[in-house]
């Protein structure tokens, strides 16, 4: 027998098609002789019906709580170029490494074609990736800030607020399979 893993209107993530979408319907498939549908299906506007195994909901990172420590960006050196073949590089011989570990490994790196195509983006994207705990940090105090006292926060804060809510909530939600069984049963339509 079958239940519903997913209510109408809820967001789910469709796995195969990679993209966000809301339940429009529940689809139970009913057979004579049994008290329960047989089979559910989920329609989300995508052309087709999909499984419960098909969509994810989205769920808080465990590992949000840990927090994200002290990441800072180190020289590595330039192995596949000379200093002097790549002095348009901001600092010839070496390339930016973001370490996100304690023990100095581990992070984001950059394949030394990308980094020799466009050097002042990797150097800023390796800034803004090594900023960006504290630049969460900051957006929490801001969410923080308003939520203590809503109605007192001018609305340009308000705003702020809200978009720094909704960006930390794309960082510290993951995506996990359906819960085996809903409470509510599948009602007859």
């Amino acid at each position: 027998m079958a239940r519903a893993q997913f209510q109408k209107g809820q967001k789910v993530w469709v796995d195969c098609v990679g993209a966000w979408a809301f339940v429009e319907q529940v689809q139970p498939v009913w057979a004579k002789g049994f008290d329960e549908p047989v089979r559910v299906t989920y329609d989300v506007g995508l052309g087709r019906e999909f499984t419960a195994n098909e969509l994810m909901l989205a769920a808080d990172d465990p590992q949000t709580e840990r927090g994200l420590g002290d990441w800072r960006i180190l020289r590595a050196r330039n192995k596949w170029q000379a200093p002097e073949d790549c002095l348009h590089h901001p600092q010839p011989g070496s390339y930016p490494v973001v370490v996100t570990d304690r023990a100095d490994w581990g992070g984001w790196r950059v394949p030394g074609a990308e980094y020799d195509r466009d050097p002042e983006q990797i150097e800023r994207q390796a800034r803004l990736i090594a900023a960006a705990p504290r630049l969460m940090q900051l957006a929490q105090e801001v969410v923080d800030l308003v939520a203590d006292a809503p109605e007192d926060a001018p609305p340009a804060v308000l705003a702020l607020a809200r978009q720094a809510r909704d960006a930390l909530q794309g960082v510290n939600r993951v995506l996990e399979a359906a819960p085996e069984r809903l409470n509510a049963p599948v009602v007859a339509a």
